[in-house]
C-alpha cells in the first residue's frame, strides 16, 4: 500500500519556536495543507500565526498536553495527515558528570515524548488508512562525539523506535521516516558549545569538547554547516513524496560520517576521534 497525503490533511510539527521547526513550518505554509505549529510557549509563535499557521502551546513531555493538542487538530480538521516530531535539545557533557535527573529529562523531550505523541496520532491516522510520521534524528542517531554520550543515547532511541514503527505501521497506510541532518546553524549549538567550568576531572576534556564544537557551527572555514531551511525543504519532501525513504541524512558532513562509521573498525574510528578531542 502506497500511502498518500491528501491535500485536506493537516501537518503537526512540534519544537517550532526556532530553528527546524520554524524553517519547517514556514515552508509548509507554501503549499496545501493546515499547518498546526507547537511549542511549550505559545508566545513564541506569533510570527507563524501571522503567516497563517495555527498555534497550539504543546508539551511534548506532558500527557495532557499532548492529548489536548491531538484532540484539538483532529477536532478541526480530521485525523492528521502528517506528524514532524522535532522538538529536542543537546544534553552534553561526560557521562559520570551528567546528572542522572537530566539525562531523565533528555529522554523525556527526545525519546518518550516523540513515542507518545506518535502513539496518539496513529489511531487516527489507522482509521484514515495513510498518514506521515517524520522522526528529525540526527548524524548523532549511528555514531557518537566524544562528550555528548547522553544526546547521541536518545538519538540512537529514535532510529531505533523509528525503524520499529516503519515496519509496523506500512500495512495500515503509514509511512515513517527519519530525517538526519549534520551540524545547523541553530540555537541547539549553544548547548553544544557552552565554555565549562574550569576545575574537576574533566575540565581539560570538556573545554576541548566545547572549542572542537565551536569550530564546527562558528568557524566560517569549516565546511558542512547547514541552514534550518535546508532541513526544512528535506521534511517537506518527505511528507509530500509518494514513496519516502527511511532514512534521509541531510548534508555531506551527515552522509560522510555516517558511511565512515559504517566501514571504520571501531579502533581507526577511536583513533581518529583522539585527534580531534582530548582525552581526559
Amino acid at each position: 500500500m502506497t500511502p498518500t497525503i491528501p491535500p485536506i490533511s493537516p501537518v503537526l510539527v512540534t519544537g517550532c519556536s526556532s530553528g527546524i521547526g520554524r524553517a519547517t513550518v514556514q515552508a509548509l505554509l507554501r503549499g496545501p495543507h493546515p499547518v498546526w505549529a507547537t511549542a511549550r510557549k505559545v508566545e513564541t509563535l506569533t510570527a507563524l500565526a501571522a503567516a497563517g499557521a495555527r498555534v497550539l502551546a504543546l508539551d511534548v513531555t506532558d500527557e495532557a498536553s499532548m492529548v489536548a493538542a491531538v484532540r484539538e487538530v483532529e477536532e478541526t480538521h480530521g485525523p492528521l495527515g502528517g506528524l514532524v516530531n522535532n522538538a529536542g535539545y543537546g544534553e552534553y557533557g561526560p557521562l559520570e558528570e551528567v546528572p542522572i535527573d537530566a539525562v531523565r529529562r533528555q529522554f523525556e523531550t527526545n525519546v518518550f515524548g516523540l513515542l507518545r505523541l506518535t502513539q496518539l496520532v496513529l489511531p487516527g491516522m489507522r482509521a484514515a488508512g495513510r498518514g506521515r510520521v517524520v522522526n528529525v534524528s540526527s548524524m548523532g542517531g549511528r555514531m557518537t562525539l566524544p562528550g555528548g554520550g547522553a544526546y547521541h543515547a536518545s538519538k540512537y532511541a529514535v532510529e531505533a523506535l523509528s525503524d520499529a514503527l516503519r515496519f509496523e505501521t506500512r500495512g495500515f497506510g503509514v509511512a515513517v521516516s527519519v530525517v538526519a541532518p549534520g551540524p545547523v546553524r541553530t540555537a541547539f549549538a549553544d548547548a553544544a558549545t557552552a565554555r565549562p567550568a574550569a576545575d574537576g576531572p574533566y575540565a581539560a576534556f570538556r573545554r576541548g569538547v566545547a572549542d572542537r564544537n565551536a569550530a564546527a557551527y562558528h568557524d566560517p572555514k569549516v565546511r558542512g554547516l547547514l541552514e534550518p531551511e535546508t532541513v526544512a525543504e528535506v521534511i517537506v519532501t518527505v511528507l509530500e513524496s509518494s514513496r519516502p525513504k527511511a532514512r534521509y541524512p541531510v548534508g555531506f558532513v551527515s552522509r560522510e560520517t555516517d558511511g565512515a562509521r559504517r566501514v571504520l573498525p571501531t579502533a581507526i574510528w577511536d583513533a581518529l576521534l583522539r585527534r580531534q578531542y582530548p582525552t581526559p
